[in-house]
C-alpha cells in the first residue's frame, strides 16, 4: 500500500471562489505528484481563466474520463464544456450549477471504482440548491448518493484535535429537539469505529460535551445533561466504548482538556467548530466518516472576499489530501486481517453462535 499511488478525485467547487487557486497552489509542489495521482473534476476553460487571472504557473493535462489519468501529472477531467461566466468573488447560480455538475460526475465515477478518495473544494450551499441538490452541504449529499444506508459523521481534525458533531447544519432553535439519547449513541459509535479504523487508535477515549452552559448545573440551566446525555454515556460505556462527560464546552477547551482525549463529540455545529477553527487556524480538515467513500475537504468556505487576489492559503486543502490518503491506507491495513476470518466450529451442529465459534474442541482419547 505504501508504494501505490492513490487516485485522488478533486471537485473544483464553486467556480467564483478560491477552489482552483488552492488546487493549483497545492500541486505547485512537485512532491505532491509523487504522493498521489490527482484528477480534478471541473472545466478546462474555467481552470485556464483562474490560472491567468491569478498569474499562476499551473500545468494540467485535459482528459475526458478518469481511466485516462496519468501518474505524475495534474489531470483535469472535463465534466462540462459549456461557457461559464466567471465572476471571482461573486455568488451566482451559474457557479453553483458548475460545482454540482462536477460533484455528480465524481459520484458516478466513484460508484464505478475509478478513483480511491475524494477531496472537495468549497461550494456555496445556497447557490448549489436546485432539483438535484436539496441538501445542507456535501456531507448530506454524499451520504445519500453513495452511503448505501450508512450514516455519515462530520469530523473536523488536525494534528492535535478531532471534533465530531451530533447535529450538523441545523438552525439553533432546532438543536435541542434533535439531541436524543439514540442520536448521541449512534454518532459516538460511528466516531469510535472511525477512530479505530480510519486513524488506527486502538482504544479511543472520547469526550462528550454538554448541551447547556455549565453542563446544566444539575438541572438549573437545563435538564438534557441528566435526562439524555448522561444516560447515553452510560449506554455507550456498557457497550465497551470509552466515553467521558458531559463536559461544559467553555472550560473543556479553555483549559486544554481536549488534549487528554482522542476525540471530542460536540452537540451542535458552532459548539465544536468555533473552538476547533480557533485552535486549527490554517491546517484544519473536514472528514466525512461512517461512509464507504473516503471524503475530505478544507475546513473553510468559498472565501469570496479574497477570490482572485492570489492570497488564499492552501495549507488546509493540502492537509485534506494528506488525510484522505492516510485514511485510505489505514482502512486497507485495518481490513486486511479481517478479510478471511476462520470458519466457525461445529457447523455440523448448526450452531452459529459466537459461543460455539470460540469453543475449544476436546482432544480425542488415544
Amino acid at each position: 500500500m505504501e508504494d501505490k499511488k492513490i487516485r485522488v478525485a478533486i471537485t473544483h467547487g464553486d467556480t467564483n471562489g478560491i477552489g482552483y487557486e488552492i488546487i493549483f497552489k497545492t500541486f505547485a509542489d512537485p512532491e505532491m505528484l509523487e504522493l498521489c495521482t490527482p484528477i480534478i473534476y471541473g472545466s478546462p476553460k474555467v481552470a485556464a481563466y483562474h490560472r491567468k487571472s491569478l498569474n499562476l504557473q499551473a500545468n494540467f493535462s485535459i482528459i475526458s474520463k478518469a481511466e485516462d489519468a496519468h501518474d505524475g501529472r495534474l489531470n483535469l477531467l472535463t465534466t462540462f464544456d459549456e461557457e461559464v461566466k466567471v465572476e471571482l468573488g461573486v455568488p451566482s447560480k451559474e457557479a453553483g450549477k458548475a460545482s454540482l455538475v462536477a460533484l455528480e460526475r465524481a459520484m458516478s465515477d466513484y460508484q464505478n471504482g475509478l478513483f480511491d478518495v475524494l477531496v472537495t473544494a468549497p461550494i456555496n450551499k445556497n447557490n448549489i440548491q436546485g432539483d438535484d441538490f436539496h441538501f445542507c452541504g456535501h456531507t448530506e449529499y454524499i451520504e445519500e448518493r453513495v452511503g448505501n444506508g450508512s450514516k455519515a459523521l462530520m469530523i473536523l481534525l488536525n494534528d492535535v484535535l478531532r471534533v465530531a458533531l451530533v447535529t450538523t447544519h441545523l438552525p439553533i432553535k432546532e438543536v435541542a429537539a434533535a439531541i436524543t439519547q439514540e442520536a448521541i449513541v449512534e454518532k459516538a459509535t460511528i466516531f469510535h469505529q472511525s477512530l479505530r479504523r480510519d486513524f488506527r487508535v486502538s482504544k479511543p477515549r472520547i469526550a462528550i460535551l454538554s448541551l447547556n452552559p455549565h453542563a446544566g448545573d444539575n438541572g438549573v440551566i437545563g435538564t438534557e445533561e441528566n435526562d439524555i446525555i448522561s444516560p447515553a454515556i452510560d449506554q455507550l460505556s456498557e457497550a465497551g466504548i470509552n466515553v467521558y462527560g458531559p463536559f461544559a464546552a467553555d472550560g473543556f477547551f479553555g483549559s486544554g482538556l481536549y488534549t487528554a482525549f482522542d476525540g471530542v463529540l460536540a452537540m451542535y455545529h458552532d459548539q465544536g467548530l468555533a473552538p476547533f477553527k480557533t485552535i486549527a487556524s490554517e491546517d484544519g480538515v473536514n472528514f466525512t466518516a461512517g461512509l464507504p467513500i473516503v471524503r475530505t475537504s478544507p475546513d473553510h468556505g468559498t472565501a469570496y472576499d479574497i477570490a482572485g487576489k492570489n492570497v488564499a492559503n492552501e495549507n488546509s486543502f493540502r492537509h485534506a489530501i494528506y488525510t484522505a490518503i492516510d485514511v485510505f491506507r489505514n482502512r486497507a491495513n485495518y481490513d486486511e486481517p479481517l478479510a478471511n476470518p476462520l470458519k466457525k466450529l461445529y457447523h455440523e451442529r448448526r450452531d452459529e453462535s459466537e459461543k460455539v465459534r470460540f469453543a475449544i474442541p476436546k482432544q480425542k482419547a488415544e
